[in-house]
């Protein structure tokens, strides 16, 4: 599970109250399913949503949830209803400000199952090299608009590239895959690939999303191309050929992004030319 997470591209978020949704979800194109306890569901509620996420999972499907901050007193009774049960794959902490707050939920689920760091602060974002060395991180993730609330940003794609590219950084210090982008709320095709050639562009390599109508526009986007596949195909071919004898300093580096590139080409079917 967590080989194929790692490179998951499109994190659908699925509110927990909305079990209506849940038996669908999987059968989107999305590439991981995320059960929202948190931001989508009001307080009074949570306690329902939680219960509702439960008894899916235990009814034989697979999915992340994303928990409440640990901040809150919803953070234990999350963590106390979801340890063991089978069907979680990890979990997905909200407004992650610290290390420690990783470490201990990955303890508290009997550190069995991993954590994706949602950083939605300008402290997150400043300690993010720490979370991303934490024990039990699995991949970091940008709360772009909590973020932009914290710290008065706009949504400007300079004033935003700061955060995005702190997370890249973090995430290679801390041999972690490359950190899944916030959501785009438009549902424009024009806008969201856009948003998402950016993302890519910085260095990130998955996005969460609010809307299955979103889902192969960030899976085709983030996606390495045809062009790029055959490319790296020919190049690994080559390569070999010759007995994987460096030419030159170009060739080591070519080589990296060419075995990344096919190792995504693998697992999404994309076939050279």
């Amino acid at each position: 599970m967590n080989q194929k997470s790692e490179i998951s591209r499109s994190w659908l978020l699925v509110n927990g109250l909305r079990d209506d949704l849940f038996d669908s979800a999987p059968n989107s194109r999305a590439d991981e399913i995320v059960l929202d306890v948190e931001d989508a569901v009001d307080p009074k509620f949570k306690a329902d949503a939680l219960q509702k996420v439960i008894n899916w999972l235990n009814a034989g499907h697979e999915a992340w949830v994303r928990i409440n901050d640990y901040t809150t007193p919803f953070w234990r009774d999350d963590l106390d209803g979801l340890k063991g049960v089978k069907g979680l794959k990890g979990v997905m902490l909200a407004k992650t400000e610290t290390a420690s707050q990783v470490t201990e939920t990955f303890a508290a689920l009997g550190s069995t199952h991993p954590v994706v760091a949602l950083v939605e602060s300008a402290m997150g974002i400043e300690d993010s090299r720490e979370i991303a060395c934490a024990k039990g991180a699995f991949r970091l993730a940008f709360g772009s608009g909590d973020y932009r609330r914290d710290t008065g940003t706009s949504v400007d794609d300079m004033a935003m590239a700061y955060p995005r590219s702190k997370l890249v950084v973090a995430s290679r210090i801390g041999n972690l895959p490359g950190p899944i982008d916030g959501p785009t709320v438009s549902t424009n095709h024009g806008v969201l690939r856009e948003k998402s050639e950016l993302a890519v562009a910085l260095g990130m390599t998955g996005k969460l999303c609010l809307d299955t109508d979103q889902l192969v526009v960030i899976n085709e986007t983030i996606c390495p191309t045809v062009a790029d596949v055959t490319w790296a195909h020919d190049f690994i071919t080559d390569f070999e050929s010759r007995g994987r004898v460096i030419r030159d300093g170009s060739d080591l580096p070519r080589l990296g992004r060419a075995e990344k590139i096919m190792k995504l080409a693998l697992a999404f079917d994309i076939l050279p030319r």
